[in-house]
């Protein structure tokens, strides 16, 4: 791995840290490293969670459509470009309070393509989505906050402990619950409630079936019952 990624693992929980300088900007080997990071994040059943963090952006995500685990984003500082692009790719961001995000790609004669116009228009309101793409301009920590782009905001001192603590509720449920969660609703956003209900219980999902029928569904009430933590196999 380069010297630009920081990887550790506490538990089930990978923690990726990009150190660039120039507000960790991307190279094309960066972001190609990033990706095998997150690959192998997906293919290793002992990981459930992933932090990436990084003063600027990061990289290796935005395609990467067949992840079933959850990403949390810690932005600490600016989020711009690509940077903004790989947060919203993420599943849930938490931010420091001098954080802020923009795309500012108009500006410079290109378009953020690598997810941002096709993302963010599904988390804000058109008028927004518009004066933030067509002109580039800021959205500070508290306005993230505000229209849900952001789930928390802290100091920036409180940073990496209040992602590590999300990271490690999420990790506490069962990993194929989790899967089948996201796996639902990434085929199901574009439906009616009615067409979600008929895609679930058409049998074509992968981890929505199993969870059904899996070892963990049968753990879950028994721990409960039995006022324990639940041992859960991710299957």
């Amino acid at each position: 791995m380069s010297q630009s990624l920081h990887l550790t693992t506490r538990g089930s929980v990978l923690e990726i840290i990009l150190d660039r300088p120039k507000a960790n900007a991307i190279d094309a080997k960066t972001s190609h490293e990033m990706g095998e990071v997150f690959m192998r994040f997906r293919d290793d059943p002992s990981l459930r969670v992933a932090i990436i963090t990084g003063a600027g952006g990061f990289a290796g995500l935005t395609e990467l459509f067949d992840l079933n685990k959850p990403v949390i984003a810690a932005i600490n500082g600016y989020a711009f470009g690509g940077g903004f692009e790989l947060a919203l790719a993420a599943d849930m961001i938490i931010c420091s309070d001098n954080a802020s995000f923009a795309l500012p790609e108009a500006q410079l004669g290109i378009v953020p393509d690598s997810g941002g116009v096709l993302r963010l228009p599904k988390r804000l309101p058109p008028a927004i989505v518009n004066e933030m793409l067509m002109t580039g301009r800021r959205m500070n920590a508290q306005e993230a906050l505000r229209w849900g782009i952001a789930n928390r905001v802290v100091s920036a001192a409180e940073l990496m402990d209040s992602a590590r603590e999300l990271a490690d509720q999420i990790a506490n449920s069962a990993p194929l619950a989790v899967a089948a969660l996201k796996e639902i609703y990434r085929a199901t956003s574009e439906l009616s409630i009615e067409e979600g209900y008929k895609l679930m219980r058409s049998g074509v999902l992968k981890y929505y079936p199993s969870v059904l029928h899996s070892e963990d569904a049968l753990e879950g009430p028994l721990a409960f019952a039995e006022k324990r933590s639940p041992e859960w196999k991710g299957r």
